[in-house]
């Protein structure tokens, strides 16, 4: 939740107007539970989904994740109806099954790091374009899987696509 490129996604949505929350997964941080490998994180996406369904009723929702967090937002926000865009930053390709994104038809931005550690670059190339729907995929040159120093062109990106997305959201 407190990671720099996490912070990051959400002040650039936040900066739309558009509301934005923050969570740790059980285990992280002072969270309850422990580290569940993606299975019951995605409960804690799932349970984050409805406190903000409650919140904004009839609101389209976007979910936004960044490495780990990206496979377990992609992977619920594809299911959820709410859900209408999705957001990866930093995609963990090299490890991870994304198998499941080939039946998701929503809308898609992904911002990858050139040298990414844990997202082989050639590999994210391959995967977007062979995505169903509308996906963007933004190349970060010259960072790694935390985009040091170049958190200002994950602002862009993110601000470009959701100004895109939605128009009524504006900088």
């Amino acid at each position: 939740m407190h990671n720099k490129v996490v912070f990051q996604a959400a002040k650039s949505i936040d900066a739309l107007g558009a509301p934005v929350l923050r969570f740790n997964f059980r285990g992280a941080g002072l969270s309850d539970g422990a580290h569940d490998r993606g299975i019951g994180e995605r409960d804690d996406v799932r349970a984050a989904l409805q406190f903000l369904i409650g919140e904004f009723p009839g609101v389209p929702l976007l979910v936004a994740g960044f490495s780990f967090g990206s496979i377990v937002g992609l992977r619920v926000g594809c299911q959820s109806p709410e859900v209408t865009q999705l957001i990866a930053l930093g995609l963990p390709v090299n490890n991870s099954d994304v198998s499941f994104l080939f039946e998701c038809p929503k809308p898609k931005l992904f911002v990858h790091g050139s040298y990414d550690e844990h997202g082989d670059v050639r590999k994210v190339e391959e995967l977007v374009p062979s995505l169903p729907g509308k996906n963007r995929l933004v190349i970060v040159e010259g960072v790694d899987h935390f985009f040091a120093g170049k958190l200002s062109a994950v602002d862009q990106a993110i601000t470009t696509w959701l100004i895109e997305q939605v128009p009524v959201l504006k900088k």
